[in-house]
Protein backbone atom coordinates (compact mmCIF):
# COMPACT_ATOMS: atom_id res chain seq x y z
CA UNK A 1 0.00 0.00 0.00
CA UNK A 2 1.22 3.50 -0.73
CA UNK A 3 1.66 5.99 1.41
CA UNK A 4 -1.59 8.22 -0.17
CA UNK A 5 -3.73 5.24 0.25
CA UNK A 6 -2.24 4.26 3.83
CA UNK A 7 -3.51 8.04 4.91
CA UNK A 8 -7.07 8.01 3.12
CA UNK A 9 -7.48 4.67 5.16
CA UNK A 10 -6.11 6.17 8.36
CA UNK A 11 -8.61 9.41 7.96
CA UNK A 12 -11.55 6.88 7.11
CA UNK A 13 -11.28 4.91 10.35
CA UNK A 14 -10.55 8.00 12.14
CA UNK A 15 -13.84 9.50 10.51
CA UNK A 16 -15.91 6.21 11.64
CA UNK A 17 -14.52 6.09 15.15
CA UNK A 18 -15.36 9.65 15.95
CA UNK A 19 -19.00 9.46 14.58
CA UNK A 20 -19.61 6.40 16.77
CA UNK A 21 -18.25 7.83 19.55
CA UNK A 22 -20.79 11.01 18.70
CA UNK A 23 -23.48 8.69 18.13
CA UNK A 24 -22.92 6.89 21.61
CA UNK A 25 -22.69 10.18 23.53
CA UNK A 26 -25.76 11.81 22.05
CA UNK A 27 -27.72 8.11 23.05
CA UNK A 28 -25.92 8.37 26.94
CA UNK A 29 -27.15 12.07 26.80
CA UNK A 30 -30.64 10.87 25.62
CA UNK A 31 -31.23 8.38 28.25
CA UNK A 32 -29.32 11.01 31.13
CA UNK A 33 -32.37 13.16 30.34
CA UNK A 34 -35.02 10.56 30.00
CA UNK A 35 -33.93 9.26 33.88
CA UNK A 36 -33.61 12.64 35.22
CA UNK A 37 -37.15 13.97 33.79
CA UNK A 38 -40.23 14.57 36.13
CA UNK A 39 -42.61 11.59 35.90
CA UNK A 40 -45.24 14.18 33.94
CA UNK A 41 -43.10 14.80 31.16
CA UNK A 42 -42.37 12.83 28.52
CA UNK A 43 -39.20 12.99 26.88
CA UNK A 44 -38.68 11.31 23.48
CA UNK A 45 -40.49 8.06 24.56
CA UNK A 46 -42.25 5.55 23.29
CA UNK A 47 -46.46 5.00 23.82
CA UNK A 48 -46.36 2.45 26.77
CA UNK A 49 -43.41 5.01 28.29
CA UNK A 50 -45.46 7.65 28.35
CA UNK A 51 -48.38 5.48 29.95
CA UNK A 52 -46.17 4.70 32.74
CA UNK A 53 -45.28 8.03 33.21
CA UNK A 54 -48.34 9.60 33.52
CA UNK A 55 -49.25 7.16 36.04
CA UNK A 56 -48.84 9.15 39.76
CA UNK A 57 -47.76 7.22 42.88
CA UNK A 58 -49.53 8.10 45.82
CA UNK A 59 -48.04 10.52 47.88
CA UNK A 60 -45.95 8.75 50.46
CA UNK A 61 -47.20 8.95 53.92
CA UNK A 62 -45.46 8.98 56.85
CA UNK A 63 -45.89 8.73 61.04
CA UNK A 64 -43.70 11.50 62.54
CA UNK A 65 -43.49 12.54 66.19
CA UNK A 66 -41.86 15.66 67.52
CA UNK A 67 -39.96 16.16 70.35
CA UNK A 68 -43.04 16.80 73.16
CA UNK A 69 -43.08 20.77 73.85
CA UNK A 70 -42.13 21.24 69.96
CA UNK A 71 -45.19 24.00 68.82
CA UNK A 72 -47.24 23.59 66.36
CA UNK A 73 -45.63 26.63 64.62
CA UNK A 74 -42.53 25.03 64.77
CA UNK A 75 -44.25 22.01 63.30
CA UNK A 76 -45.69 23.87 60.52
CA UNK A 77 -42.20 25.45 59.80
CA UNK A 78 -40.59 22.14 59.40
CA UNK A 79 -42.90 20.62 57.28
CA UNK A 80 -43.28 23.61 54.44
CA UNK A 81 -39.42 23.99 54.61
CA UNK A 82 -39.37 20.27 53.32
CA UNK A 83 -42.29 20.88 50.98
CA UNK A 84 -44.62 18.37 52.81
CA UNK A 85 -47.88 18.75 54.31
CA UNK A 86 -49.39 18.07 57.77
CA UNK A 87 -52.57 15.43 57.54
CA UNK A 88 -53.41 15.19 60.79
CA UNK A 89 -52.50 14.97 64.49
CA UNK A 90 -53.50 13.20 66.85
CA UNK A 91 -54.68 14.22 70.71
CA UNK A 92 -54.06 11.40 73.01
CA UNK A 93 -49.92 11.73 71.75
CA UNK A 94 -48.09 15.00 71.91
CA UNK A 95 -46.36 15.56 68.44
CA UNK A 96 -47.49 12.68 66.79
CA UNK A 97 -48.11 13.96 63.34
CA UNK A 98 -49.29 12.40 59.96
CA UNK A 99 -47.53 13.99 56.95
CA UNK A 100 -47.59 13.69 53.55
CA UNK A 101 -44.77 14.19 50.71
CA UNK A 102 -44.81 16.86 48.45
CA UNK A 103 -41.52 15.82 46.39
CA UNK A 104 -42.87 12.46 44.65
CA UNK A 105 -39.80 10.61 47.48
CA UNK A 106 -40.25 7.22 48.66
CA UNK A 107 -41.67 6.69 52.13
CA UNK A 108 -38.85 5.54 53.58
CA UNK A 109 -36.94 8.54 51.90
CA UNK A 110 -39.27 10.90 53.47
CA UNK A 111 -38.71 9.41 56.96
CA UNK A 112 -35.14 9.30 56.88
CA UNK A 113 -35.50 13.24 56.36
CA UNK A 114 -37.51 13.50 59.45
CA UNK A 115 -35.18 11.12 61.48
CA UNK A 116 -32.21 12.92 61.05
CA UNK A 117 -33.91 16.66 62.31
CA UNK A 118 -33.00 17.15 66.13
CA UNK A 119 -37.04 18.28 66.83
CA UNK A 120 -37.80 14.66 65.56
CA UNK A 121 -38.38 11.78 68.05
CA UNK A 122 -38.98 9.75 65.93
CA UNK A 123 -40.26 8.64 62.24
CA UNK A 124 -41.80 5.50 60.97
CA UNK A 125 -43.96 4.47 57.97
CA UNK A 126 -47.32 4.03 57.85
CA UNK A 127 -47.56 0.58 57.79
CA UNK A 128 -50.18 -1.76 56.25
CA UNK A 129 -52.51 -4.12 58.76
CA UNK A 130 -54.36 -6.40 57.68
CA UNK A 131 -57.61 -8.69 59.63
CA UNK A 132 -55.98 -12.13 61.10
CA UNK A 133 -58.67 -13.77 58.84
CA UNK A 134 -60.51 -16.67 60.19
CA UNK A 135 -58.78 -19.72 59.16
CA UNK A 136 -59.69 -23.23 57.07
CA UNK A 137 -59.84 -25.49 60.29
CA UNK A 138 -58.21 -28.55 60.25
CA UNK A 139 -59.26 -29.35 63.44
CA UNK A 140 -62.58 -29.06 62.47
CA UNK A 141 -64.79 -32.99 62.56
CA UNK A 142 -67.28 -34.17 60.20
CA UNK A 143 -70.60 -32.91 61.88
CA UNK A 144 -72.24 -36.63 61.55
CA UNK A 145 -69.70 -36.75 64.71
CA UNK A 146 -72.77 -35.00 66.35
CA UNK A 147 -74.07 -36.63 69.52
CA UNK A 148 -76.66 -36.04 71.54
CA UNK A 149 -76.18 -32.78 73.99
CA UNK A 150 -74.98 -33.73 77.14
CA UNK A 151 -76.37 -31.66 80.17
CA UNK A 152 -75.43 -33.99 83.12
CA UNK A 153 -72.66 -31.63 84.14
CA UNK A 154 -75.18 -28.61 85.05
CA UNK A 155 -76.09 -28.16 88.61
CA UNK A 156 -80.05 -27.95 88.48
CA UNK A 157 -79.71 -24.51 89.58
CA UNK A 158 -78.12 -23.32 86.72
CA UNK A 159 -80.70 -24.42 84.03
CA UNK A 160 -82.38 -21.22 84.54
CA UNK A 161 -79.26 -20.04 82.68
CA UNK A 162 -79.48 -21.47 79.57
CA UNK A 163 -80.30 -18.83 77.28
CA UNK A 164 -83.94 -19.86 74.34
CA UNK A 165 -81.50 -18.99 71.88
CA UNK A 166 -82.26 -21.58 69.01
CA UNK A 167 -78.60 -22.02 68.37
CA UNK A 168 -77.19 -21.87 71.59
CA UNK A 169 -76.49 -25.67 71.74
CA UNK A 170 -74.11 -25.23 68.59
CA UNK A 171 -71.78 -22.73 70.93
CA UNK A 172 -69.51 -25.28 72.04
CA UNK A 173 -67.27 -22.22 73.36
CA UNK A 174 -69.65 -21.40 76.48
CA UNK A 175 -71.60 -24.71 76.68
CA UNK A 176 -69.53 -27.82 75.60
CA UNK A 177 -71.98 -30.74 76.04
CA UNK A 178 -69.59 -32.72 73.70
CA UNK A 179 -71.38 -31.99 70.63
CA UNK A 180 -69.48 -32.44 67.29
CA UNK A 181 -66.86 -35.04 69.40
CA UNK A 182 -66.29 -32.33 71.42
CA UNK A 183 -64.36 -32.53 74.68
CA UNK A 184 -67.12 -32.09 77.72
CA UNK A 185 -66.90 -28.95 79.79
CA UNK A 186 -63.80 -28.30 77.37
CA UNK A 187 -65.11 -24.21 77.41
CA UNK A 188 -65.11 -21.36 79.36
CA UNK A 189 -68.15 -22.23 82.00
CA UNK A 190 -70.68 -19.61 80.66
CA UNK A 191 -73.19 -20.77 82.61
CA UNK A 192 -72.09 -20.57 85.99
CA UNK A 193 -70.84 -16.89 85.30
CA UNK A 194 -74.01 -16.08 84.40
CA UNK A 195 -75.39 -17.05 87.42
CA UNK A 196 -73.18 -13.75 88.95
CA UNK A 197 -73.57 -11.66 86.17
CA UNK A 198 -75.35 -11.67 82.35
CA UNK A 199 -73.25 -8.36 81.42
CA UNK A 200 -74.33 -4.66 81.57
CA UNK A 201 -75.45 -1.88 79.45
CA UNK A 202 -72.98 0.47 81.65
CA UNK A 203 -69.70 -1.41 80.41
CA UNK A 204 -68.36 -0.36 76.33
CA UNK A 205 -65.97 -2.67 74.65
CA UNK A 206 -65.02 -1.31 71.23
CA UNK A 207 -64.52 -3.61 68.47
CA UNK A 208 -61.34 -2.30 66.58
CA UNK A 209 -61.94 -3.76 62.90
CA UNK A 210 -63.90 -3.57 60.23
CA UNK A 211 -66.58 -1.98 61.76
CA UNK A 212 -69.74 -3.79 62.91
CA UNK A 213 -73.56 -4.31 61.21
CA UNK A 214 -75.07 -2.59 63.52
CA UNK A 215 -78.57 -3.37 62.18
CA UNK A 216 -78.00 -7.29 63.33
CA UNK A 217 -81.52 -8.28 64.65
CA UNK A 218 -79.06 -10.01 67.11
CA UNK A 219 -76.86 -7.11 67.92
CA UNK A 220 -78.62 -4.51 67.29
CA UNK A 221 -80.22 -3.76 71.21
CA UNK A 222 -76.36 -4.42 72.38
CA UNK A 223 -74.82 -1.49 70.39
CA UNK A 224 -73.80 1.59 71.61
CA UNK A 225 -75.19 4.52 70.46
CA UNK A 226 -73.93 8.45 71.69
CA UNK A 227 -75.66 9.69 74.33
CA UNK A 228 -77.50 12.79 73.94
CA UNK A 229 -75.66 14.50 76.86
CA UNK A 230 -72.18 13.54 74.87
CA UNK A 231 -71.00 16.17 72.19
CA UNK A 232 -70.39 14.86 68.65
CA UNK A 233 -66.93 13.70 68.34
CA UNK A 234 -64.38 16.88 67.26
CA UNK A 235 -61.37 16.29 65.75
CA UNK A 236 -58.94 19.60 64.80
CA UNK A 237 -57.89 18.33 61.65
CA UNK A 238 -61.26 16.20 61.03
CA UNK A 239 -64.03 18.78 62.27
CA UNK A 240 -67.09 17.42 63.42
CA UNK A 241 -68.18 14.02 63.20
CA UNK A 242 -71.41 12.61 64.20
CA UNK A 243 -70.34 9.71 65.77
CA UNK A 244 -74.07 8.03 66.82
CA UNK A 245 -73.02 5.17 66.21
CA UNK A 246 -69.06 4.98 66.70
CA UNK A 247 -66.29 5.79 64.14
CA UNK A 248 -65.09 5.14 60.73
CA UNK A 249 -61.51 5.80 60.44
CA UNK A 250 -61.11 5.13 56.74
CA UNK A 251 -63.08 7.35 55.77
CA UNK A 252 -63.53 9.96 58.64
CA UNK A 253 -67.26 9.69 59.41
CA UNK A 254 -69.22 8.18 61.82
CA UNK A 255 -70.79 5.56 60.27
CA UNK A 256 -68.79 2.54 61.27
CA UNK A 257 -71.12 -0.36 58.84
CA UNK A 258 -69.39 -3.88 58.24
CA UNK A 259 -68.66 -4.52 54.79
CA UNK A 260 -66.25 -7.62 55.35
CA UNK A 261 -67.99 -9.38 58.03
CA UNK A 262 -65.12 -10.25 60.25
CA UNK A 263 -65.88 -7.09 62.79
CA UNK A 264 -69.74 -8.27 63.13
CA UNK A 265 -68.62 -11.91 63.52
CA UNK A 266 -66.74 -10.82 66.46
CA UNK A 267 -69.12 -8.16 68.06
CA UNK A 268 -71.64 -11.31 68.02
CA UNK A 269 -69.30 -13.43 70.34
CA UNK A 270 -68.88 -10.48 72.63
CA UNK A 271 -72.30 -9.36 73.19
CA UNK A 272 -74.46 -11.35 70.32
CA UNK A 273 -78.43 -10.57 72.97
CA UNK A 274 -79.03 -12.97 74.80
CA UNK A 275 -82.44 -15.21 75.55
CA UNK A 276 -84.03 -12.80 72.74
CA UNK A 277 -85.03 -15.87 70.72
CA UNK A 278 -83.33 -15.06 68.31
CA UNK A 279 -79.83 -16.94 67.25
CA UNK A 280 -77.11 -16.98 69.23
CA UNK A 281 -75.81 -15.57 72.79
CA UNK A 282 -72.96 -13.48 73.72
CA UNK A 283 -70.31 -13.70 76.52
CA UNK A 284 -72.59 -10.84 77.06
CA UNK A 285 -76.87 -10.72 77.06
CA UNK A 286 -76.25 -7.17 77.80
CA UNK A 287 -73.09 -4.90 76.81
CA UNK A 288 -72.86 -1.63 74.98
CA UNK A 289 -71.28 -2.38 71.76
CA UNK A 290 -68.99 0.22 70.10
CA UNK A 291 -67.67 -0.11 66.09
CA UNK A 292 -64.48 1.00 65.55
CA UNK A 293 -63.94 0.69 61.17
CA UNK A 294 -60.11 0.92 60.26
CA UNK A 295 -60.38 -2.14 57.94
CA UNK A 296 -61.78 -1.84 53.96
CA UNK A 297 -64.20 -4.46 53.03
CA UNK A 298 -61.14 -6.44 51.63
CA UNK A 299 -59.65 -6.59 55.43
CA UNK A 300 -57.06 -4.16 54.74
CA UNK A 301 -56.23 -1.26 56.84
CA UNK A 302 -53.24 1.12 57.76
CA UNK A 303 -51.43 1.96 61.19
CA UNK A 304 -52.65 5.51 60.93
CA UNK A 305 -56.09 4.46 60.78
CA UNK A 306 -56.63 2.37 64.01
CA UNK A 307 -54.80 4.71 65.57
CA UNK A 308 -57.07 7.26 64.39
CA UNK A 309 -59.67 4.68 66.02
CA UNK A 310 -57.61 4.63 69.46
CA UNK A 311 -57.69 8.35 69.80
CA UNK A 312 -61.49 8.50 69.36
CA UNK A 313 -61.64 5.91 72.14
CA UNK A 314 -59.28 7.82 74.18
CA UNK A 315 -61.27 10.80 73.27
CA UNK A 316 -65.03 9.56 74.04
CA UNK A 317 -63.43 7.91 77.18
CA UNK A 318 -62.42 11.77 78.25
CA UNK A 319 -65.63 12.86 77.45
CA UNK A 320 -67.32 10.26 80.33
CA UNK A 321 -68.49 6.86 77.81
CA UNK A 322 -67.22 4.22 80.01
CA UNK A 323 -65.04 2.32 77.61
CA UNK A 324 -63.05 -0.28 79.11
CA UNK A 325 -61.91 -2.46 76.53
CA UNK A 326 -61.02 -2.48 72.91
CA UNK A 327 -60.81 -5.53 71.50
CA UNK A 328 -58.53 -6.00 68.29
CA UNK A 329 -58.58 -9.30 66.31
CA UNK A 330 -55.69 -8.07 63.24
CA UNK A 331 -52.15 -7.87 63.24
CA UNK A 332 -48.70 -7.43 61.34
CA UNK A 333 -45.01 -8.48 61.96
CA UNK A 334 -44.37 -4.61 61.50
CA UNK A 335 -43.27 -3.05 64.26
CA UNK A 336 -44.63 0.09 64.96
CA UNK A 337 -43.47 2.57 67.87
CA UNK A 338 -46.45 5.23 67.37
CA UNK A 339 -49.07 2.23 67.34
CA UNK A 340 -47.32 1.00 70.54
CA UNK A 341 -47.54 4.56 72.17
CA UNK A 342 -51.19 4.70 71.17
CA UNK A 343 -51.73 1.47 72.56
CA UNK A 344 -49.98 2.52 75.89
CA UNK A 345 -51.66 6.15 76.57
CA UNK A 346 -55.23 3.68 76.09
CA UNK A 347 -54.02 1.65 79.09
CA UNK A 348 -52.79 4.88 81.19
CA UNK A 349 -56.74 6.48 80.42
CA UNK A 350 -57.92 3.13 81.92
CA UNK A 351 -58.67 1.43 78.53
CA UNK A 352 -57.21 -2.77 77.92
CA UNK A 353 -56.25 -3.66 74.46
CA UNK A 354 -56.88 -7.40 74.15
CA UNK A 355 -55.36 -8.69 70.79
CA UNK A 356 -54.95 -11.52 68.35
CA UNK A 357 -51.80 -14.37 68.90
CA UNK A 358 -52.22 -14.77 64.99
CA UNK A 359 -52.90 -17.44 62.75
CA UNK A 360 -49.30 -18.82 61.24
CA UNK A 361 -48.18 -21.61 63.47
CA UNK A 362 -45.38 -19.91 65.13
CA UNK A 363 -43.84 -18.81 68.31
CA UNK A 364 -44.48 -15.08 68.78
CA UNK A 365 -41.41 -15.32 71.56
CA UNK A 366 -39.40 -15.88 68.34
CA UNK A 367 -41.14 -13.94 65.56
CA UNK A 368 -43.59 -11.34 67.30
CA UNK A 369 -47.19 -10.47 66.12
CA UNK A 370 -48.24 -7.11 66.52
CA UNK A 371 -49.93 -5.56 68.44
CA UNK A 372 -50.56 -8.21 70.49
CA UNK A 373 -46.62 -8.87 71.00
CA UNK A 374 -46.04 -5.34 72.39
CA UNK A 375 -44.74 -5.75 75.98
CA UNK A 376 -47.41 -3.23 77.66
CA UNK A 377 -49.55 -3.50 80.88
CA UNK A 378 -52.91 -3.01 79.42
CA UNK A 379 -51.91 -5.72 76.20
CA UNK A 380 -53.56 -9.38 76.59
CA UNK A 381 -52.26 -11.45 74.14
CA UNK A 382 -54.82 -14.35 73.53
CA UNK A 383 -53.92 -18.46 71.62
CA UNK A 384 -56.98 -20.02 70.43
CA UNK A 385 -58.49 -23.93 71.38
CA UNK A 386 -60.37 -26.01 69.52
CA UNK A 387 -63.15 -27.61 71.12
CA UNK A 388 -60.95 -31.15 72.44
CA UNK A 389 -59.22 -28.24 74.60
CA UNK A 390 -55.87 -28.62 72.54
CA UNK A 391 -54.05 -25.55 71.32
CA UNK A 392 -55.52 -25.15 67.58
CA UNK A 393 -53.18 -26.41 64.64
CA UNK A 394 -53.37 -22.83 63.80
CA UNK A 395 -52.67 -20.57 66.61
CA UNK A 396 -49.50 -18.89 67.48
CA UNK A 397 -48.22 -19.20 70.75
CA UNK A 398 -45.41 -18.39 73.19
CA UNK A 399 -44.51 -19.05 76.95
CA UNK A 400 -43.35 -15.00 77.23
CA UNK A 401 -45.70 -12.90 74.80
CA UNK A 402 -49.26 -14.94 74.70
CA UNK A 403 -50.89 -14.35 77.60
CA UNK A 404 -53.88 -16.89 77.71
CA UNK A 405 -56.21 -19.02 75.25
CA UNK A 406 -59.88 -19.07 74.47
CA UNK A 407 -62.01 -21.44 72.48
CA UNK A 408 -61.30 -20.15 68.90
CA UNK A 409 -62.32 -22.80 65.97
CA UNK A 410 -65.47 -23.53 64.46
CA UNK A 411 -67.56 -20.60 66.52
CA UNK A 412 -70.72 -19.73 65.60
CA UNK A 413 -71.34 -15.95 65.46
CA UNK A 414 -73.12 -13.14 63.90
CA UNK A 415 -72.64 -12.44 60.06
CA UNK A 416 -73.52 -9.56 57.60
CA UNK A 417 -77.33 -9.30 56.41
CA UNK A 418 -78.80 -10.46 59.84
CA UNK A 419 -76.84 -13.82 59.24
CA UNK A 420 -74.74 -16.35 60.49
CA UNK A 421 -71.47 -17.84 60.44
CA UNK A 422 -69.12 -20.23 61.81
CA UNK A 423 -65.30 -19.39 61.47
CA UNK A 424 -62.01 -20.61 63.43
CA UNK A 425 -58.78 -18.35 64.29
CA UNK A 426 -57.25 -16.50 67.52
CA UNK A 427 -59.43 -13.85 65.67
CA UNK A 428 -62.55 -15.63 67.39
CA UNK A 429 -60.82 -16.35 71.02
CA UNK A 430 -59.95 -12.81 71.14
CA UNK A 431 -63.72 -11.18 71.49
CA UNK A 432 -64.38 -14.32 73.82
CA UNK A 433 -61.54 -12.77 76.09
CA UNK A 434 -62.85 -9.36 75.49
CA UNK A 435 -66.58 -10.50 76.71
CA UNK A 436 -65.17 -12.05 79.78
CA UNK A 437 -63.30 -8.53 80.60
CA UNK A 438 -66.92 -7.01 80.53
CA UNK A 439 -68.22 -9.78 82.72
CA UNK A 440 -65.60 -9.38 84.96
CA UNK A 441 -66.33 -5.82 84.97
CA UNK A 442 -69.98 -5.76 85.27
CA UNK A 443 -69.39 -7.03 88.33
CA UNK A 444 -66.21 -4.85 89.16
CA UNK A 445 -66.80 -1.88 87.87
CA UNK A 446 -63.25 -0.18 89.59
CA UNK A 447 -60.76 -2.31 88.29
CA UNK A 448 -57.89 -1.13 87.32
CA UNK A 449 -56.59 -2.13 84.00
CA UNK A 450 -53.31 -3.97 86.14
CA UNK A 451 -56.34 -6.12 87.97
CA UNK A 452 -58.73 -6.94 85.29
CA UNK A 453 -55.21 -8.37 83.51
CA UNK A 454 -54.36 -10.18 86.83
CA UNK A 455 -57.70 -11.66 86.93
CA UNK A 456 -57.97 -13.04 83.74
CA UNK A 457 -54.98 -14.69 83.68
CA UNK A 458 -55.05 -15.74 87.41
CA UNK A 459 -58.51 -17.30 87.27
CA UNK A 460 -57.70 -19.38 83.80
CA UNK A 461 -58.12 -23.05 84.05
CA UNK A 462 -54.86 -24.61 83.81
CA UNK A 463 -54.20 -27.24 80.48
CA UNK A 464 -51.69 -29.58 79.69
CA UNK A 465 -51.79 -28.98 76.42
CA UNK A 466 -51.06 -24.91 77.16
CA UNK A 467 -47.98 -25.82 79.22
CA UNK A 468 -44.61 -24.09 77.77
CA UNK A 469 -47.17 -22.39 75.44
CA UNK A 470 -49.17 -19.59 76.99
CA UNK A 471 -47.85 -17.38 79.76
CA UNK A 472 -50.93 -18.65 82.21
CA UNK A 473 -50.51 -22.25 81.20
CA UNK A 474 -54.35 -22.21 80.78
CA UNK A 475 -57.63 -21.64 78.90
CA UNK A 476 -60.23 -18.77 80.31
CA UNK A 477 -62.81 -19.41 82.89
CA UNK A 478 -65.35 -16.99 83.07
CA UNK A 479 -67.08 -18.51 86.22
CA UNK A 480 -63.90 -18.16 87.94
CA UNK A 481 -63.15 -14.51 86.62
CA UNK A 482 -66.29 -12.64 87.87
CA UNK A 483 -66.06 -14.19 91.34
CA UNK A 484 -62.12 -13.29 91.92
CA UNK A 485 -60.57 -16.23 92.01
Amino acid sequence: MNRQNFLGHLALALAIVLVAAFVGQMRRWERSVRDSAPHDEAVSAEPETIVEMESQPARAEVLVRFRRGTSIDRIRAVTTRLNDRIADRFELLDGLTVVNDGDGLTAEAVAAEYRALPEVEYAELNFEIELVEPVADDDAEDESAAGLPYEGHIAHALRASLPDDPQFNEQWALNNTGQRDGKLKADINALDAWVKTKGSEKVVVAVLDSGVDYTHPDLVHNMWIRPPDIAAYADEQLGTIDDAHGYNAVANNGDPMDENGHGTHCAGIIGAEGNNGEGIAGVNWKVEIMPLKFMSAGGFGTTKDAIEAINYVVERKKAGVNVRVISASWGSTMYSRALRDAIARAGEAGIMFIAAAGNSSVNNDRSPHYPSSYDLPNVVSVAALNRRDDLASFSNFGVKTVHVAAPGAEILSTWLGGDYEEHSGTSMATPVVSGVAALVLAVDPDLSVKELRERLSKSSDPLDSLKGKVASGGRINAARAVVGN
